[in-house]
């Protein structure tokens, strides 16, 4: 099939990258896609070499191609070339499926709401058909976004000593090894604290996280057994190989939380804060699907160290990495990775959606 994606860069760059991952993950898989985007810029590092078999368009100048399937993602609406195209079809006229592939949660109107129509209206008031996919983490939903073979690859990856050694970063056989990625407002003192009680090997990325530890720590990138190396910025499969070298990876936002449920590994989670609060809420429905198998001694003070990290804790709660057993967390991540691996994987589910609505 042909396959239109759009995609709007809002801030944090979330949002281009899922939407090339749908992308390459689909013409991976035979289609032809064209990826509409406002903003290119993040892809000249995160996939250098592009993708055989994916168009990028600029936004203001999409026209509307004669395929099959027309895809927002997470609501961003249509270019206006494309969106006088569709008004302007006579009745009867073929048209792409309409998709809006919405944001990732583990929250109950998820499941309600996958499939349902999400019409949009012509000038005249005719019906232009589209329909919400949710992204979940039950079979009801759509999915998560997994590539073919992408576990048998972790799988086939060592301890990632050789890649690390090819960024320059050499770890020492006594450290656990930690990435860091996170927004701005994360407690990263109150980790860098918790992580220096032990030998500790802090691989900052670009942005953020980064900047944050280098305030705290200066030049030298140093406190108690904890040392930092920052790291280049790193295309999407090397941010996989960061994911699968270390020992405990904190996370943020929708596509970086997948791919650290898929490394199989210990993981934090940091939720993108919205000042309604609902950030809360969609932390607690993760924790809720993540540790729903959990022993209490487990899933409590996990609780308690995502809510910190989230800074959804009472004021002066503890960052707290040693009161979780290393090897049950490590069971525990690879247990769900394994569960939720059993379901249908988001790109080939939205492939059968959209030939089932031709």
């Amino acid at each position: 099939m042909r396959w239109t994606l759009l995609c709007r860069v809002v801030d944090n760059l979330g949002d281009v990258g899922f939407a090339w991952r749908l992308a390459a993950d689909l013409a991976g898989r035979g289609e032809a896609v064209r990826l509409v985007i406002d903003d290119t810029r993040a892809l000249a590092w995160m996939a250098p070499r592009g993708a055989a078999g994916v168009e990028v368009v600029p936004w203001e100048s999409a026209e509307l191609d004669a395929g099959d399937a027309l895809v927002e993602t997470f609501g961003c609406g249509w270019p206006e070339p494309i969106a006088a195209a569709l008004t302007g079809l006579p009745p009867g006229a073929a048209r792409p499926v309409g998709v809006n592939v919405e944001h990732l949660s583990a929250e109950p109107f998820v499941a309600r709401s996958h499939g349902l129509p999400s019409p949009r209206f012509t000038a005249a008031g005719e019906p232009l058909p589209s329909w919400f996919f949710y992204p979940g983490f039950e079979a009801s939903t759509g999915g998560l976004l997994r590539e073919p073979a992408l576990l048998e690859r972790r799988r086939a990856f060592d301890d990632g000593r050789a890649w690390l050694a090819g960024l320059g970063v050499e770890r020492h056989a006594d450290e656990r090894c930690v990435s860091l990625f996170c927004y701005p407002d994360a407690p990263v003192d109150a980790l860098l604290d918790a992580l220096a009680a032990a030998p500790t090997l802090l691989l900052p990325t670009p942005g953020a996280a980064a900047e944050r530890a280098t305030a705290a720590l200066g030049a030298g990138g140093r406190r108690g057994a904890l040392r930092t190396i920052a790291l280049p910025p790193l295309t999407q499969p090397d941010f996989d190989h960061l994911l699968w070298s270390c020992d405990l990876n904190l996370v943020r936002g929708e596509d970086s939380l997948v791919r650290a449920l898929w490394a199989g590994v210990p993981f934090v989670w940091q939720a993108y804060v919205q000042q309604d609060g609902a950030h809360r809420t969609k932390v607690g429905a993760f924790l809720d699907v993540f540790l729903a198998d959990a022993p209490a001694r487990l899933a409590m003070p996990l609780r308690r160290l995502f809510a910190a990290w989230n800074r959804l804790a009472e004021p002066g709660a503890a960052l707290d990495l040693g009161g979780v057993d290393p090897a049950e967390w490590t069971g525990h991540c690879a247990r769900v990775c394994g569960r939720l691996a059993a379901l249908p994987d988001l790109t080939g589910a939205l492939i059968a959606f959209v030939a089932s609505r031709r």
